[in-house]
């Protein structure tokens, strides 16, 4: 068993934490909210009085909180986590913060002969409560190996995203397409709502198709990820689709902000030349947009 300082009791970290005790690890808390606090110490917990009392002695340091400017306080503040974190002790931050800020934070770490990973989670707070998390965990390989007993405490997978920093990376790409998709979505839901079409027909639809189980894992594996354009489904025809269902909305008075930026996506790949191109060819379209290489 480890003895561990956890830092932040908030709704994720709080149960986090708990389970972390149920494995029989010693912990010792910080957090501002005395209640939760109280809570661990009613657990087993050690009631810390700042983030260095908590990281005396503990073989890992563990940081789950709201933003990076916290995260930096405590690990570099007056009362901060470096004044007593011993040379053998591994610091993971668990938190959903900037990334640029996750590597400003390990290189600034390892400035001062420090060990550090990021470790982010997937998935919500009632797997934060029964332990099955999705661990995100960026750091070296021998950082994660040393991490992953602590680290499947709190968490039913583990995803090595491929060295330090990068845990903090897929963390955030996958909440992008999950939030940009929830937009997306409430949006079809309401055009469904104005043509009169019940939206459990298009659920038990979309659920077998691309519109319900995303591009990643659908159509580009078997084309643009495989160097393969032919056109299963043409840019040109994909546009037109999507303009019709653009000006639907505009007749029927929904708000289609998302589908009117893809629009214009589309559309500009289409007037560079990918029109009769599958519709995979997005992505080589969006890297010429952004001035990055395309493989194809």
């Amino acid at each position: 068993m480890s003895t561990i300082a956890f830092l932040g009791l908030g709704q994720m970290g709080s149960p986090m934490a708990s389970n972390l005790l149920q494995k029989g690890h010693t912990l010792r808390v910080f957090d501002l909210n005395q209640q939760a606090v109280n809570a661990l110490v009613e657990k087993g917990a050690v009631a810390a009085d700042t983030p260095a009392h908590a990281a005396q002695d503990a073989e890992f340091i563990i940081t789950m909180l709201p933003n990076g400017d916290i995260v930096r306080n405590v690990l570099f503040g007056d009362s901060g986590v470096c004044q007593t974190m011993s040379a053998n002790a591994l610091a993971i931050d668990m938190s959903t913060i900037h990334p640029l800020q996750t590597d400003a934070l390990i290189r600034e770490m390892a400035e001062k002969g420090h060990d550090m990973m990021d470790a982010p989670v997937g998935r919500t707070s009632d797997n934060a409560t029964d332990g099955t998390l999705l661990i995100l965990a960026g750091g070296t390989s021998v950082q994660v190996e040393r991490a992953r007993p602590i680290l499947m405490c709190m968490g039913s997978e583990l995803v090595e995203a491929g060295g330090p920093g990068m845990g903090i990376r897929v963390k955030l790409i996958n909440n992008y397409m999950s939030i940009a998709l929830n937009a997306l979505s409430a949006e079809a839901a309401v055009l469904c709502e104005s043509l009169d079409l019940d939206l459990g027909v298009a659920i038990k639809v979309m659920s077998g198709t691309a519109a319900g189980k995303g591009h990643f894992t659908t159509t580009w594996p078997g084309k643009v990820l495989n160097g393969d354009l032919s056109p299963a489904f043409m840019v040109d025809l994909a546009l037109k689709d999507l303009r019709i269902a653009v000006d639907v909305a505009k007749q029927t008075g929904v708000p289609l902000g998302m589908g009117e930026v893809a629009e214009t996506y589309y559309q500009s790949a289409s007037h560079d030349g990918r029109g009769r191109q599958d519709w995979s060819a997005l992505l080589s379209q969006v890297r010429h947009l952004a001035g990055r290489p395309d493989s194809l």
